[in-house]
Formats: structure tokens, sequence, C-alpha cells
């Protein structure tokens, strides 16, 4: 707060915390007559993140955590919004990436490359595009980190800003339908 009242910095994010800690911290924040949490920055994927890609990672894709953004509209820094490069390499045959296989692979997510591909493929657009799109899509304010390698790969990347999804096609990509 005393930076922020020095114009140094206007609102406090924070990264890998439940919504429990963020409402302590910002009752805390009310009581003192201190500005409180205005963002998180958690995982965030249609993917679902099977193990923590590295200690006290969280991640914010459970029913709950979504619902609590929702009510609150807090807004969410989603990284690994791509699950890591799941949607393009995602395979059961292929356990190489050691990371990949701890964090992501499961029955489900499988199912859900499986759908990304199908309306990938009706709307003629990458897999990655509508998993992208998915994140965006959400009924809370969204911001989603990327790590594209190339420049090709930001060029891939850029099409799912136009990738529009209705809350049925959300719901049935994420296996609720």
């Amino acid at each position: 707060n005393e930076h922020q009242r020095a114009g140094r910095m206007r609102v406090f994010g924070v990264s890998n915390w439940t919504p429990e800690r963020i409402e302590a911290a910002n009752a805390y924040a009310r009581a003192k007559g201190l500005s409180g949490i205005s963002a998180v920055s958690n995982n965030f994927s249609l993917a679902r993140m099977v193990e923590p890609v590295w200690a006290g990672s969280l991640s914010a894709s459970d029913p709950e955590f979504k619902a609590w953004l929702a009510r609150t509209q807090m807004p969410l820094l989603a990284w690994s919004a791509q699950a890591r490069g799941f949607f393009v390499r995602g395979n059961p045959a292929d356990t190489a990436d050691a990371s990949l296989v701890n964090s992501w692979y499961s029955e489900d997510n499988f199912r859900r490359l499986e759908r990304v591909r199908e309306l990938a493929a009706k709307r003629g657009v990458l897999p990655t595009n509508v998993a992208l799109a998915y994140v965006l899509h959400q009924p809370f304010p969204t911001f989603a980190l990327v790590g594209p390698v190339t420049l090709a790969e930001t060029r891939t990347t850029v099409p799912a800003l136009q990738v529009a999804l209705s809350p049925e096609e959300l719901r049935w990509l994420n296996l609720e339908s």
C-alpha cells in the first residue's frame, strides 16, 4: 500500500493463491483501510492439471474456483493457458516429455483433446485455437498467458482471438455435457 500511495503501482495481484486466502487478505485490507488483491494468476486451461507443474502451483479450473471467479469477477491471468503444449503434442503413445505426461496426461484430458480436435476441424482452425478460446470465453475476466517459442507459434496462436464459443460449447469441451 505504501508503494501504491507513492504511485509506483496501481493494483495488487497474486499468483497461486486459493480463493480463501484471497478473501482473507482482502478482509484484512478492508479492516485496516488498505487496498486488497485485484487479480490472481493461477493455472487455467481446458486441460485439467493432473499434478502440479511445480510445487505450490495451483489451478483455477475446478468448478468451485470457477464459480468463485464468476461471482467475484476477479480477473484471472491464466498461466499455461494452453496446457504447456498438450493440445499440440498430447498423445497417449508419446511419453517422452515427463513433465507433460505428469501434469496433463489423463483419460479426461484426452477426451477433451478429442473434442477440441473435432470442433477445430468443423471451424477450420487449429486445436490450440479452440483450447485458447475456451480460456478467453469464461464468465469472468481472463487474460491468457501463452508461451510461444517461435514467431511461427505466435502466428498460429493469434487466430484464437477470432474463435467464438457458446456457453453450450464451453460445457461440451469441458465434458460437462
